[in-house]
């Protein structure tokens, strides 16, 4: 059981920064695989970013390429989304998740991953 608590979340302007922030409680293994997922309103929850626990190897979507990175604290069981030159479109409530059966590349459908976080909203003015 992997329970994950999101934060960092908030209101920023065009251009700005985030950081978030997804603390893992549970055992958290080699394999697993801890993702961020967005949901904007009407429209259907999407892949952001992802990262393997054991080695730190990392997967974007192509919508935040260059300007999102993933990282991890294995000591905290953290997981950070840096998010940097934020736009008005990635206005959206932010999800973290674990992929605890990953035996592969990393997965990037919502279905893939077994534990949420409760999200955390995220709003980029224009």
């Amino acid at each position: 059981q992997v329970q994950l608590v999101e934060s960092g979340g908030g209101l920023v302007q065009a251009g700005g920064s985030l950081r978030l922030s997804c603390a893992a409680s549970g055992r958290i293994l080699s394999w697993y695989v801890m993702g961020w997922f967005r949901q904007a309103p009407g429209k259907e929850r999407e892949f952001v970013a992802a990262l393997k626990w054991s080695g730190g190897s990392t997967k974007f979507a192509d919508s935040v390429k260059g300007r999102f990175t993933i990282s991890r604290d294995t000591a905290k069981n953290t997981v950070y989304l840096q998010m940097n030159s934020l736009k008005p479109e990635d206005t959206a409530v932010y999800y973290c998740a674990a992929d605890t059966k990953n035996v592969g590349s990393t997965r990037v459908v919502p279905a893939a991953y077994e534990y949420w976080g409760q999200g955390t909203q995220v709003t980029v003015s224009s």
